[in-house]
């Protein structure tokens, strides 16, 4: 692995790197903020417009067919100037590119890279998590219509979204790999009723659940074939485990290096288990920095992963917890500040 910039690669840091010294918000939206999608969409409006965003994606939909490498670049750099991350919408982007037709790609690819549609992603439901194609979600041609009745959960900022990619059985007649169907749906009509998630950390806007009951999409907003939802949601899937490039490594280690500076200031005041508790979240990140480097190198040869793509979701998770009990164990509950305690809460 040889992650050496080249000079052209080096010259597109430079500059990406003075743009951000400028235009880097000086308070990062929170996610819980009333605020935060303004926020997130003029930091995407302003990367997309500075020629930062959808770098690697086709130039017909906005993007810069440039090489995958410049993303990375992107995602280190975002990081390190404590910058925003980029919206993350690879997953749904390689979704339509790869099954949706000519006529799709053309009329929604565009909203999506530009930043003026928003999205959510309708897949899990309360009996359908891990055997996603058990879903119960049916959709029932109506005329030049699909009526969709249903019960989405843990829906990412549902509220926020003016469109969801939503999973439904349009043939309940087939094996139930076989008779799933994707749809583009609209989440500002009669039909979707939307129920925030309380999370353990206080977050009440992150997830959600979505419930269709007589919600239609238009027939031409079927992506991909009759029955083929379940390999389109393959490929979201595999694009959506990726760990987010170096971007999400930087930011754990962003962490852990601010709660090994804390212990620094004083180390008798922390005993030999908290000692070990951030020995184990440097190991941990550093185990999935390692991770991440072997699958970028893999990615710029050219080389594509499939189920393995589920081993990245599983180190964030564990690098997640080392970190977040680390942050507890260290920064202590009960601190004045409780940035420690909803890290922790977080990784449950």
């Amino acid at each position: 692995m040889n992650f050496a910039d080249s000079l052209e690669e080096a010259a597109f840091r430079k500059r990406l790197r003075d743009w951000l010294q400028v235009n880097t918000p000086k308070l990062p939206p929170s996610s819980t903020s009333d605020d935060y999608w303004e926020a997130q969409a003029d930091w995407h409006q302003s990367l997309y417009d500075a020629g930062f965003f959808g770098l690697s994606w086709p130039k017909e939909i906005g993007g810069h067919e440039m090489p995958t490498v410049y993303e990375v670049i992107v995602d280190d750099e975002l990081a390190a100037a404590g910058a925003p991350p980029r919206p993350s919408l690879g997953y749904l982007v390689q979704g339509i590119l790869h099954h949706g037709s000519e006529d799709i790609r053309a009329r929604l690819l565009p909203g999506i890279v530009n930043g003026r549609d928003r999205w959510c992603q309708g897949f899990s439901e309360p009996e359908a998590g891990s055997d996603l194609a058990s879903l119960r979600t049916c959709a029932v041609r109506d005329g030049d219509e699909w009526v969709i009745t249903g019960h989405k959960v843990w829906t990412s900022y549902s509220d926020q979204a003016d469109w969801c990619l939503v999973l439904a059985r349009t043939d309940p007649d087939v094996p139930k790999h076989k008779g799933i169907s994707a749809f583009r749906v609209s989440m500002n009509q009669p039909g979707v009723e939307q129920r925030p998630l309380q999370m353990i950390n206080g977050i009440t806007r992150e997830f959600g659940e979505v419930l269709f009951d007589g919600a239609r999409a238009h027939a031409d907003d079927m992506i991909g074939e009759p029955g083929e939802g379940w390999r389109l949601a393959m490929t979201v899937v595999s694009h959506e485990r990726e760990p987010g490039e170096l971007g999400y490594v930087a930011r754990y280690r962003k962490l852990v290096n601010q709660l090994a500076r804390q212990v620094a200031q004083d180390p008798p005041s922390y005993g030999s288990e908290q000692h070990r508790d951030l020995a184990w979240a440097i190991v941990e990140a550093e185990m999935l920095r390692m991770h991440v480097c072997r699958r970028l190198s893999d990615r710029l040869d050219g080389i594509t992963h499939g189920p393995e793509g589920s081993v990245d979701k599983l180190l964030m998770t564990q690098v997640e917890q080392a970190v977040g009990h680390a942050a507890v164990s260290i920064g202590g509950a009960l601190a004045d500040d409780d940035t420690w305690l909803r890290v922790y809460l977080y990784s449950r």
